[in-house]
């Protein structure tokens, strides 16, 4: 009866490996099947408009802000700067800061003001629904029929507006979206590792899916959104902390069109910090999950082609992969003893070729989106360690993210600290935010411990097909940890 049991259990241990793998692979092939979209239709570019004939439109810029020390001035110049006619530009500052960031916003709007541009500071009492409740209550008072929305660390160009606007021509377009640029992308493996993820989004992915006639989603700044495609998809909604991508599903529904401008780049601040990193990608992963939750089973019942279903799946659950992978991490060591007196070949039949596919579809994607990026993909090899480090590290995080959205377990909007970082020069000054270091980071570091007693083990007992992706996961855990301990360990500012 024992042995039967063990046997069960054994069985039930492999197959429970094997279905993550499995479906960890079934995530790979489908960002490999994203690369296969974007060549199929990368030369697809929208027409570019003619100007349009008659005057141009009242355009509301809003800069929803809190908090924002080192940059919310560099933002409010940027947004004057922009090349549309200043009768025909509403400027809003957004601002539920509590710290002197007020002040900031107070003393330098009434600068403005006084050279004569259409500018208000508007405070809320309180921050309820976070930046989706401050864009909600600045577009009742706002006068624009178009809207462009800048979050506090990006430096639109000039033209902006110019190139963007004349695409509204076509009635049905609801939204136009332009990539993100890095304006620290050189300050440290981690900023460079950020801009490769990064740009793997926007290049690859959001082409690949606007331009191939799948659901794309607004990236919560740096576009442009018709007023009538907000209000009709029923506005800013404060369930999710992902309101962008929530907002952005519920108008294609509706059967706004949607378009994403590559060409049109905006620079922005990567986090410097992997405490403030990790808090940003812990947003990002719990408010998908919270948006898929909510608008999937209305997407799967419409009448929507099945590509677009399938690619909406696709995107709205992709971080149950973290999830897959947490499950993977645990289960690989009783795997591997289950397993130990199977034959060589066999192991290699089974771990490596999905090791290889999850790497690899990964290593495609993002050396695509690099020689896009940058002209050239050569210089961005020596980061491609660092890159799937970080992917692995940020492991527990996100599944923590998935598991608090699948609880129904609601938290804060938590910002990602902004400050003012560019090219390769530090902060001046003190560092006024920083990002919160995690308990879990100490369950990054056993499981960094904890792959590296199997690689051992491995190779002890000459498993050797298993210490690659031992490796990666030993690397990840590790890296991802020690950078958390160690850069928490150096900032001296308070939190904010």
């Amino acid at each position: 009866a024992d042995g039967a049991a063990m046997s069960l259990l054994e069985t039930g241990v492999l197959g429970l490996y094997f279905l993550c793998m499995g479906l960890l692979a079934v995530y790979g092939f489908h960002r490999l099947y994203l690369v296969l979209l974007y060549r199929r239709h990368r030369d697809d570019r929208p027409p570019t408009p003619a100007a349009p004939p008659f005057e141009p439109p009242l355009l509301t810029v809003q800069i929803p802000l809190f908090n924002e020390f080192h940059v919310a001035e560099r933002i409010l110049d940027a947004a004057c700067a922009l090349d549309h006619p200043a009768d025909r530009l509403e400027i809003q500052v957004l601002d539920d800061s509590t710290d002197e960031t007020a002040e900031i916003c107070r003393l330098k709007v009434r600068e403005l003001a006084g050279r004569g541009f259409r500018i208000r500071h508007i405070r809320r009492t309180s921050r309820d629904g976070f930046k989706a409740g401050a864009l909600e209550a600045g577009l009742r008072e706002a006068a624009g029929e178009f809207v462009a929305i800048f979050d506090a660390d990006f430096i639109p160009s000039p033209d902006f507006a110019r190139r963007i606007l004349p695409h509204f021509s076509d009635p049905s377009v609801g939204m136009v979206q332009a990539r993100w640029g890095h304006l620290n992308r050189d300050y440290s493996a981690l900023t460079r590792v950020q801009s490769i993820f990064l740009d793997g989004h926007f290049l690859i992915e959001q082409t690949a899916r606007n331009r191939s006639g799948r659901f794309f989603n607004f990236n919560g700044t740096a576009g442009i959104w018709r007023r009538s495609c907000i209000e009709s998809a029923g506005g800013w909604q404060h369930d999710t902390l992902t309101e962008d991508l929530d907002l952005s599903y519920r108008a294609q529904l509706l059967g706004w069109r949607f378009l994403f401008l590559p060409e049109l780049v905006a620079p922005a601040e990567l986090p410097v910090e992997i405490n403030a990193f990790k808090t940003q990608q812990h947003r990002w992963a719990k408010g998908s999950i919270q948006t898929g939750l909510k608008l999937l089973p209305r997407i799967l019942k419409s009448r929507l082609p099945l590509k677009v279903k399938t690619e909406a799946f696709f995107h709205l659950t992709s971080n149950f992969a973290y999830v897959l992978m947490a499950l993977v991490s645990l289960l690989f060591f009783p795997a591997m003893r289950v397993r130990e007196q199977m034959r060589w070949n066999a192991l290699l039949a089974l771990d490596l070729p999905i090791f290889l596919l999850a790497t690899g579809s990964v290593l495609a994607f993002y050396l695509l989106s690099q020689r896009k990026a940058l002209a050239g993909w050569s210089g961005s090899l020596r980061y491609l360690p660092a890159l799937m480090s970080v992917g692995v590290g940020l492991c527990v995080n996100n599944t923590r993210a998935v598991l608090e959205a699948l609880a129904g377990l609601r938290t804060g909007f938590v910002r990602t600290p902004k400050l003012r970082v560019e090219g390769r020069d530090c902060p001046r000054g003190p560092r006024k935010y920083r990002g919160s270091l995690s308990p879990l980071t100490l369950l990054e570091a056993a499981l960094g411990i904890y792959f590296t007693g199997i690689v051992i083990y491995a190779a002890a007992h000459r498993i050797y097909a298993s210490i690659p992706f031992l490796l990666l996961f030993q690397a990840g855990y590790l890296y991802t940890a020690f950078l958390s301990l160690a850069q928490a360990a150096h900032t001296r500012a308070p939190k904010s």
